[in-house]
């Protein structure tokens, strides 16, 4: 890790840049660096690669944060407490007692602490690329969950015996106290210190989990993300969550999405817009140019007198909505690029053209100029 470049320095950041800044600066980079801008050559391939690597921690509100405190050992794989955090319970005792902890004096009805109750959700984070985001992608995501515990098969006693009833509360988890007071005798309801609320005894805890019934464990899945998701967006994976507790279902996994952005590739909704640079040739003559768009390259003639800033839609080429069949347009914003670096021949040639021009093939300069003598006559 020693031979990394610090990821701030790469992307040429303020250690406290905000989103837009970070994703400003790798749009840059990705831009200049890009392979299909440069082939062949290993160097920008490498620039590129690192490029990448940082905008994908930093934009990571979790890696970023372990960069900052750990440096790169906090966000590499091999170190323990690297890669994603995920949403839940802190430990079992925390389950448990969310479930069991909360009885305490009082005359009300208490639920049944043996009925099933639903997991807790999780959360995860993916990053993917513009393209995948635009394409749909099968990715695979690292959960660390509890998970019901296949030697007692979640009952939390030891293979060939079971849970018994709680002979004090006759499993209920709680038990009726009654106090002498100035005011008479009151009874109170209180937590079963004997099962300690839950209703039943393991007298032979199951080994594997310590008489939970749960284990906590890191597995990976794969998750299908669909054409059109967006840069924010979070995906539900039904039952992917925490396993219940009494035999109820699991919990949901949350996905937050973040797409890296591309150095081409502008998305507003569903629409794409690309910014093309033309000559003043092309746009005075009209030309036949090559339009990049997410499904390859497509051509498009440009009109004789295009202007500055001019915009023409391709329809039905932008990204695919969430679950449709249907797309967003891919809009192309031209820009005329004037000549530098000119020859004495080529200025003498275009002082020529230009004094052999009238307003007449000027409109805007025409309109400008008919307005200002109109204000000032």
């Amino acid at each position: 890790m020693a031979d990394k470049r610090d990821y701030y320095e790469v992307l040429g950041v303020s250690k406290g840049a905000s989103d837009d800044e970070l994703k400003k600066a790798y749009r840059k980079l990705a831009k200049q660096y890009h392979p299909d801008l440069h082939p062949d050559d290993k160097a920008a391939e490498a620039k590129f690669k690192e490029v990448n690597e940082a905008y994908e921690v930093l934009s990571d509100p979790d890696k970023r944060a372990k960069y900052d405190q750990f440096g790169h050992a906090g966000v590499d794989p091999n170190f323990a407490g690297a890669g994603g955090d995920f949403g839940g319970f802190g430990g079992m005792d925390d389950i448990l007692n969310s479930f069991f902890g909360g009885f305490g004096f009082g005359g009300g009805r208490q639920a049944n602490p043996n009925a099933p109750r639903q997991g807790e959700d999780i959360e995860a984070r993916i990053n993917i690329d513009f393209m995948e985001a635009c394409k749909g992608v099968k990715k695979q995501v690292r959960l660390n969950r509890m998970e019901k515990c296949t030697d007692c098969n979640g009952t939390g006693a030891q293979a060939g015996t079971t849970p018994k009833k709680c002979p004090d509360c006759n499993g209920t988890g709680t038990v009726r106290v009654t106090q002498r007071t100035p005011f008479g005798n009151i009874a109170q309801t209180a937590r079963c210190s004997k099962c300690g609320g839950k209703g039943k005894i393991i007298e032979s805890p199951c080994k594997t989990c310590s008489g939970k019934g749960m284990v906590r464990k890191t597995s990976t899945r794969d998750i299908e993300i669909p054409a059109g998701i967006d840069d924010g967006q979070t995906l539900r994976v039904s039952g992917g969550g925490h396993c219940g507790i009494n035999n109820g279902p699991n919990g949901d996994l949350h996905i937050l999405v973040n797409v890296r952005p591309d150095p081409i590739f502008e998305r507003k909704g569903f629409d794409i817009w690309t910014d093309i640079p033309i000559t003043y040739g092309q746009a005075a003559l009209g030309s036949e140019i090559v339009v990049p768009t997410i499904d390859g390259k497509v051509k498009y003639t440009v009109p004789e007198g295009t202007q500055p800033g001019t915009v023409f839609r391709l329809r039905e080429k932008g990204v695919q909505r969430l679950y449709q069949k249907s797309r967003g347009d891919h809009y192309v914003r031209v820009s005329i690029e004037v000549p530098k670096n000119l020859t004495k021949d080529q200025k003498d040639a275009l002082k020529g053209f230009d004094e052999s021009l009238t307003d007449k093939n000027y409109q805007k300069r025409q309109s400008f100029f008919d307005k200002l003598k109109e204000k000032f006559k």
